[in-house]
């Protein structure tokens, strides 16, 4: 038999997974400034522990992700889309998109964009982990907002065109900036050839 969740415990699941994908993404951003750092310094070595420790934080951020949705649509639409509305929040186009950690990701992945193009062979291995991992993380998230009605309508954020089609160009961009040369992907972000 099912046990039924009481609101407070589909809240809290829903909080709870974010904030630990929120912590994964902080780990993440660490370990991509160190591997930067030793990259800079040719220390291949200790390049290869931070990106190999990055790529596992980031198939940890798309498990958090998908645990953060172990309730169904109507629950979404019931507790969890109010929740992230006024007057539950100060901003009514609420995203993640707004935060700190996000905004440092995605600089540090403009500044790698140039590195990834030019990485020594021997970091090839984890560069291919590393960008799997993105295209996990990015399916898990699209896949959850999918869940909840995302392919049919917009996000809070944005609700002129289908939240997952705005995830999957979102996708396309970042990957672009993590496999600049398609070495991984061969050109489509959502099917790695050499993974």
């Amino acid at each position: 038999m099912t046990k039924v969740m009481t609101k407070g415990e589909i809240l809290q699941i829903w909080e709870g997974f974010h904030w630990l994908f929120f912590a994964y993404i902080q780990g993440l951003i660490i370990c991509l400034r160190r591997f930067e750092i030793d990259i800079a310094a040719g220390n291949f070595p200790q390049a290869q522990v931070e990106l190999e420790t990055a790529t596992d934080l980031m198939y940890a951020s798309g498990a958090a992700m998908e645990l953060a949705a172990s309730f169904n649509r109507q629950e979404y639409e019931h507790l969890i889309r109010p929740a992230m509305m006024p007057p539950n929040v100060r901003s009514d186009n609420f995203s993640g998109l707004m935060s700190w950690d996000h905004a440092s990701l995605i600089k540090i992945w403009k500044r790698l964009s140039p590195v990834f193009e030019t990485l020594p062979d021997v970091l090839h291995p984890q560069h291919n982990r590393f960008v799997a991992a993105y295209v996990s993380l990015s399916s898990a998230h699209t896949a959850v907002c999918q869940k909840f009605g995302g392919g049919e309508a917009g996000s809070l954020r944005c609700n002129k065109t289908s939240a997952v089609s705005k995830l999957e160009n979102f996708a396309d961009i970042r990957l672009k900036l993590l496999d600049p040369n398609h070495r991984v992907t061969g050109g489509c972000p959502f099917h790695p050839s050499q993974v």
